[in-house]
């Protein structure tokens, strides 16, 4: 499977967009009782395309009058752009599947997104389907302009041929703490077992701290987010030690600070890969691979550790006029039937609480998932507040300097974030 990448290059051009209210127009009542025919839109993922279509098909069968026309989401920068102009345009549809959380926050101020708590039950069907994770996904003024629907919860994958290699036991590998973690790193190096130990992309982008500093922070704190109550949390003793651990990681030359034009786990340049579910299928037969919850400092049990959800949602947007037609589509698709067929499509995780106990048969059947699936339980999301995405690249601009190229103390760099990171927090 392709992995789809999270909110990949969402850009200024995203943040500049026109800010209104949210409401939708004054025909927003009479829009949210309409019935008809809608078109959504879904990400161009092979599997994820394929899943789409099924569903489609089954919905349209059943519900003549109310006919869903499904297309892919239009080619450009990055599906975010995309979206956020066609908010712009007043032609978005009416349902996404492929809304990236960190991206909410800026489309519902640009007006585009409709409250899911507009429809009767629509908070209590998606607490009941989601569990205590959905609190996550609301926004700061108590609502649902999101349907938590699919996580990928991030690991560590290991290359069991380059842990043998190293004389790392392959099967029960020590990597539970920073210090267990390093110890095999060094190895792996010093051996020439492989080139690089781990090999996460040190470029500037904002999202690349999804996939470096935020999963260990995630575990560190046990679940704290990026910023909570419009304050940074990642200056702090746990953000520190984070920033100290790749920092070293850095240092001595285990991961490079060169981004490398590929899949460096795939092509076996790096021993490790900080990854979700969707690497499964990717993976399998290129990688004799094993997974690992991501390292603390004090190497926390397993069923302990949170990390990042990497998670894409379902929106409803505010240009669509049969808004309860959506609604029942946004319903039939996260129904447990709808579920259980993205799941064994896809890999992906449904955000479901009881995820294992509704498909027992597919872990049965794919226990290289199940692992991930007891992972989803105990995930992190990014914070739903306003400039999202401008907060995480002063943060990212502020690990880059410090934490990869060591041009700045991380104390100083992660202070001096923190302040910006406050302003934009609030508002500002």
């Amino acid at each position: 499977m392709k992995r789809t990448l999270p909110a990949v290059l969402l850009t200024a051009t995203l943040a500049l967009a026109a800010g209104c209210d949210g409401s939708g127009g004054g025909d927003a009542s009479q829009a949210n009782a309409a019935s008809g025919p809608i078109t959504i839109w879904l990400s161009n993922n092979s599997e994820e395309l394929a899943w789409g279509k099924a569903m489609v098909e089954s919905w349209n069968a059943a519900h003549a009058d109310q006919k869903i026309t499904a297309q892919e989401i239009p080619a450009g920068k990055s599906s975010e752009e995309v979206i956020g102009a066609a908010i712009t345009a007043g032609n978005a549809p009416c349902l996404i599947f492929n809304t990236a959380p960190a991206a909410i926050p800026q489309f519902q101020k640009q007006g585009g997104l409709v409250a899911l708590d507009e429809f009767d039950g629509a908070a209590q069907y998606i607490t009941d389907r989601t569990g205590d994770t959905a609190e996550q996904y609301k926004s700061p003024d108590g609502k649902f302009y999101q349907m938590p629907w699919k996580s990928n919860p991030v690991m560590i994958f290991y290359n069991k041929d380059i842990f043998a290699k190293a004389g790392l036991d392959p099967e029960k590998p020590a990597l539970s703490t920073y210090d267990e973690f390093l110890t095999a790193a060094r190895k792996i190096k010093s051996s020439g077992a492989a080139p690089a130990a781990i090999y996460p992309a040190p470029s500037s982008e904002f999202f690349q701290s999804w996939f470096d500093f935020y999963p260990l922070f995630a575990a560190e704190t046990d679940g704290k987010q990026l910023v909570a109550d419009k304050k940074a949390q990642f200056n702090s003793p746990e953000g520190q030690k984070v920033a100290d651990f790749w920092k070293t990681i850095y240092a001595e030359g285990l991961a490079p600070k060169e981004l490398y034009n590929g899949d460096s786990f795939a092509d076996k340049k790096a021993a490790m890969a900080i990854v979700g579910p969707w690497a499964v299928a990717v993976y399998g037969d290129k990688v004799k691979w094993g997974a690992v919850p991501v390292p603390t400092s004090t190497g926390k049990p397993a069923e302990q550790v949170k990390t990042f959800s990497d998670a894409k949602n379902v929106a409803m947007y505010s240009a669509c006029q049969n808004r309860a037609t959506a609604w029942e589509v946004i319903k039939f698709a996260t129904s447990q039937e709808q579920d259980g067929k993205l799941l064994d499509a896809t890999g992906q995780m449904p955000l479901r609480k009881d995820l294992q106990t509704a498909y027992p048969d597919y872990f049965t059947q794919n226990p290289a998932y199940k692992q991930f699936a007891d992972q989803a339980a105990r995930t992190v999301e990014v914070p739903n507040v306003p400039n999202s995405v401008a907060i995480w690249q002063a943060f990212r601009d502020a690990y880059s300097e410090s934490v990869i190229f060591g041009k700045q103390p991380v104390a100083d760099a992660f202070s001096g974030a923190a302040t910006k990171v406050d302003e934009l927090a609030s508002g500002s």
